[in-house]
């Protein structure tokens, strides 16, 4: 199989890399891409070094491959997502630009891979918070329906990327200078506007018309999308706190149907990607340390919501640039690689 990784250098692009190792089959064929500036990075795989190459027109018609799974931005997806399908190749595409496109399906594979059909050569790989809330959501409406979902998010720094982990760590690095020798040194966040360190930014990306930000608006939209329900009631709040990795949404669903608390730890028992960890009693519940490098999302919290019928709270967790990103991609890769 060929593959191309088109932002192969960055957080989401060396995930993919780290996942296509433990899970591809060996005949495996690679071609990395990255901007100008990165040309020529090395990078090792299985052994192998190779080095990044800047995209092309006569480069994508010549190497042919099967798949292209991009994590690059919008901007340079709008570009070459189409050159790549045109080419002959399947695109799953990580960036906002294909997502709310309603000709091109919006897919958690183990919720709505039905939704691609034969004839789609680009497929959007939804947001990363969003990935994370509907499996256990998805397992919510079968059950009992679903009218309105109020979301909650708590985002890892890593979901801006290397620079933002950058900001992290230097305000870290501040503070523990500063309790060791009683000197605080000066320091502006280079990509957030206030420090993240020892602080919460309730603002993921900019603000829009309606007062939302866009990544509310993502998690509202995209919820509907993969759920295929487009009168869904769903709002969202999305804050950036200060941990390195791993995503957190705290859900409250009002359903159509009376729940069964005990039915739907029995079913998310059994749900595919999905670990129930819901022991209040032992002191076990969701966190971002459980989640960190698992490919599966972490639920529990479990508990009815007596402040209106047929409503329940829980709460999930997962590891945002893995499930929420590269593992998504290439979990879609590999069910659809068994039809070619």
């Amino acid at each position: 199989m060929r593959i191309a990784v088109v932002g192969a250098t960055g957080l989401v692009g060396r995930k993919i890399l780290e996942v296509l190792g433990r899970r591809a089959g060996q005949k495996l064929k690679l071609f990395l891409f990255a901007s100008p500036e990165e040309k020529g990075t090395p990078i090792e795989f299985r052994g192998h070094t190779y080095k990044t190459e800047v995209l092309s027109v006569a480069r994508i018609k010549k190497i042919r491959v099967d798949f292209a799974l991009f994590s690059a931005g919008a901007e340079v997806s709008r570009v070459w997502a189409p050159i790549f399908a045109e080419s002959g190749a399947t695109v799953i595409d990580n960036s906002t630009a294909f997502r709310n496109d309603p000709e091109i399906p919006l897919v958690v594979p183990e919720i709505n891979f039905d939704a691609i059909k034969p004839t789609d050569k680009i497929i959007a790989n939804p947001n990363c918070s969003t990935i994370i809330a509907v499996l256990a959501l998805s397992e919510v409406r079968r059950l009992f329906g679903l009218k309105r979902v109020l979301y909650s998010s708590y985002q890892a720094v890593s979901g801006m990327g290397t620079a933002a982990l950058d900001d992290f760590w230097n305000g870290v690095n501040r503070a523990v200078k500063f309790r060791a020798n009683g000197i605080k040194e000066r320091g502006a966040p280079k990509v957030f506007k206030y420090e993240i360190f020892n602080n919460l930014i309730p603002q993921i990306d900019s603000f829009t018309a309606n007062g939302n930000t866009k990544e509310e608006e993502k998690m509202i939209n995209e919820t509907r999308k993969i759920l295929n329900d487009a009168n869904l009631k769903v709002t969202a709040t999305c804050v950036r706190v200060p941990i390195e990795n791993g995503h957190s949404v705290s859900i409250n669903a009002e359903c159509e149907r009376e729940i069964d608390i005990g039915r739907l730890r029995e079913a998310l028992a059994k749900t595919k990607g999905v670990v129930l960890l819901d022991s209040p009693e032992d002191f076990l519940f969701p966190m971002p340390i459980f989640a960190n490098g698992r490919d599966e999302v972490f639920v529990g919290r479990l508990r009815l919501d007596n402040s209106a019928p047929n409503a329940l709270n829980f709460f999930v967790c997962g590891d945002n640039i893995l499930k929420g990103a590269a593992l998504n991609a290439v979990q879609i890769m590999e069910r659809l690689a068994t039809y070619k």
